[in-house]
Parts: C-alpha cells; structure tokens; sequence
C-alpha cells in the first residue's frame, strides 16, 4: 500500500467543492477501486441522539445493515468502546453482524468531533487476514480529515 499517495488523494477529495456526502461517497469508491482487498466501504453516522448508527454513503453490495444498534457488531462495539476494531476472521466473532456470505474480515475506525465519537468507516473484505498497520494509519487518517468538515450535531 503506498501510503502517501492514497493520503494525497484524499486530501484532494476532500479539498473538492462538492457537497459533504458528494466526498463521502468519492472517499468510498476510491478506496474500493484502489485497494484491492477493500470489498464494501461505508460510513455509519450516530443517528441524532439515538443509541444506534445510520449507514451514510457507501460502496460495494447493498446492505440491510442501515441501523446498527449500539453495540450490536463491529460497528455497533466501536460506537461504545471509541477504539479500532480489526477483524482479521468474522468467524471468531461471536458478536458479528454478516452483512454477506463472502465477507471474511472488516475493519472500523471511529471518526471522533470535539473528543466525541460521531461516527466510524467500515471496511469489508472478502479476504483473511488482509489488514495491516498501514490501513489502520490510512483509515485514521481518513477519519481525521473527514472529521474536519463535520459541524455538530450530525443527524
């Protein structure tokens, strides 16, 4: 994964004067089309001041996950613990939420505004064990730029 270059891309998306989910979306399908272990790439959102995450834009297959309840899934644990979750086998998981038959990892990252968890990026793969370091740097990354252009309160 070169690094720099997928930084430098989002940075460029981002700095782009379409409307804020018109960059959410361009952030998922370049990092669907770029990555090749990147299967399904999402953004969840907390839905007002429910206990539960809103799917936002995403690529890859439909989802029927568009409400996740808080601490249901990967998603649902990152909105209550505010760490990464990687999950190099969603067999091993006994609170997963399948959202295919072909989904074999995903990794979450939280996208925190003022020091509050407001949402996450989710990443399916159809492969093992495909996430490194270097996803975990890039989605960060990903999430701290994306945090920059959210004004409070997300809805």
């Amino acid at each position: 994964m070169q690094l720099d270059i997928h930084k430098n891309k989002i940075i460029n998306i981002i700095d782009n004067k379409s409307s804020f989910e018109e960059k959410l979306q361009a952030i998922c399908d370049y990092l669907e089309e770029t990555i090749s272990y990147y299967d399904w790439v999402g953004f969840y959102f907390k839905n007002g001041d429910k206990e539960e995450l809103k799917l936002a834009q995403y690529t890859g297959e439909d989802t029927e996950h568009v409400i996740i309840p808080f601490g249901k899934g990967i998603c649902g644990q990152v909105a209550v613990s505010n760490e990464n979750f990687i999950v190099q086998d969603v067999t091993e998981q006994d609170n997963y939420i399948s959202c295919g038959l072909n989904v074999k990892s995903e990794i979450v990252i939280p996208i925190f505004v003022d020091g509050q968890n407001i949402g996450q990026i989710d990443i399916d793969s159809h492969t093992s064990s495909p996430f490194t370091e270097k996803d975990t740097q890039l989605l960060e990354f990903v999430c701290v730029e994306v945090a920059k252009h959210i004004k409070l309160p997300v809805v």
